[in-house]
C-alpha cells in the first residue's frame, strides 16, 4: 500500500491557489500539509481543495500571518493545536490519520523565522525562534500505540550540506550553530528520524529554498533545506522516496519554498 504526504510553504494560500492545484493534479499526495498560510479559518479556500479530493481539512488560522493546514483524501481525527510560547500564534496543528492498522499522529509546523539578527538579546525575534525550539524538545516521536510524521518549514538548515555555503552561513539566521544544535536536539531529545537524509544522506546537497531576493535563483542555486519531513524510527523502514519538486519555485507567482513530499509503502 503506498502513501503520500506533501509539505510546503505556500506564502499564503489563497494568492498561490493555482500553483496548489497544479501541483495537486500532478503529484496527487495523499495529505497535503501547508504553512504560513496567512488567513483566518473561513477565508481558507476550501472549495478547490474538496473538488480535488482532499475532503478532510483542517486549519489553524491566523490573520495576515503565518497559519498552518492539513488538506487530507483520508479521514483525520483527534486534532490538536499547540499554543507554543504562549503567544497566540498559528503554528502548529496535529491530527490522527490510519494506514491499515497503523495509528499515525502527523504534526504540522510553522518555526518563527528569527529575524536577521542571530543575538536574541537585540533580536526578540530571534529569542522567539530560540524559545520556541526548546518547547519542542519535549515533543516525542514514540508514543504508546500511535506512530508519529513531523512535518514543516522548521526555518533551520541543520546540516553542513543543507546550504549552499556552510562557511559563510554561519552567522546567518536558520544556519547558526545555536540554532542547528537547537534542531540537533529536539531531533535526539524527541527519538525523531531525519527521512530526507535517510534518503538523501550527506554530502549531497539538498534545498527546499531560494530566496526571493536572487535575480536568478536558479542560476546562482543559493539555497538551504528549511523544510522537513521527520518520523518516529520504526516508519523509516517503509520510506520508499522523497522528491523535491525544484522546478516549483520557477512557477507563476511562486513561494519561495517549494513542495517536499515523502511516499511509504507500508
Amino acid at each position: 500500500m503506498s502513501f503520500s504526504i506533501t509539505t510546503w510553504n505556500i506564502n499564503s494560500v489563497r494568492l498561490r491557489m493555482p500553483i496548489v492545484e497544479q501541483f495537486i493534479v500532478r503529484r496527487q499526495p495523499d495529505i497535503l500539509c501547508l504553512q504560513e498560510i496567512k488567513c483566518q479559518e473561513p477565508e481558507f479556500p476550501l472549495a478547490p481543495l474538496k473538488a480535488l479530493g482532499y475532503e478532510h481539512i483542517i486549519i489553524h488560522g491566523q490573520k495576515g500571518y503565518h497559519g498552518v493546514a492539513i488538506a487530507s483524501r483520508i479521514p483525520l481525527s483527534e486534532d490538536h493545536r499547540q499554543n507554543y510560547c504562549n503567544v497566540g500564534d498559528a503554528r502548529h496543528i496535529s491530527a490522527i490519520f490510519e494506514r491499515g492498522s497503523r495509528r499515525i499522529r502527523l504534526h504540522n509546523f510553522y518555526v518563527p523565522a528569527g529575524g536577521d539578527e542571530p543575538d536574541r538579546a537585540i533580536n526578540p525575534k530571534f529569542g522567539h525562534k530560540l524559545d520556541f525550539l526548546e518547547e519542542m524538545k519535549a515533543l516525542r516521536a514514540d508514543m504508546p500505540g500511535v506512530s508519529s510524521i513531523l512535518v514543516g518549514d522548521l526555518n533551520i538548515a541543520p546540516l553542513e550540506h543543507d546550504v549552499w555555503s556552510h562557511k559563510q552561513l554561519l552567522k546567518i539566521v536558520s544556519h547558526t550553530p545555536v540554532e542547528t544544535d537547537g534542531m540537533k536536539e529536539v531531533i535526539a531529545k524527541g527519538g525523531w528520524l531525519d527521512l530526507m537524509r535517510q534518503y538523501t544522506p550527506e554530502p549531497e546537497k539538498i534545498y527546499t529554498w531560494w530566496s526571493y531576493r536572487a535575480k536568478d535563483w536558479e542560476a546562482a542555486n543559493k539555497g538551504r533545506r528549511l523544510d522537513h519531513i521527520w518520523s518516529s524510527p520504526e516508519l523509516g523502514p517503509f520510506l520508499d522516496r522523497i522528491e523535491v519538486l525544484k522546478e516549483a519555485r520557477g512557477w507563476n507567482q511562486p513561494s519561495d519554498h517549494v513542495p517536499v513530499t515523502a511516499t511509504f509503502k507500508f
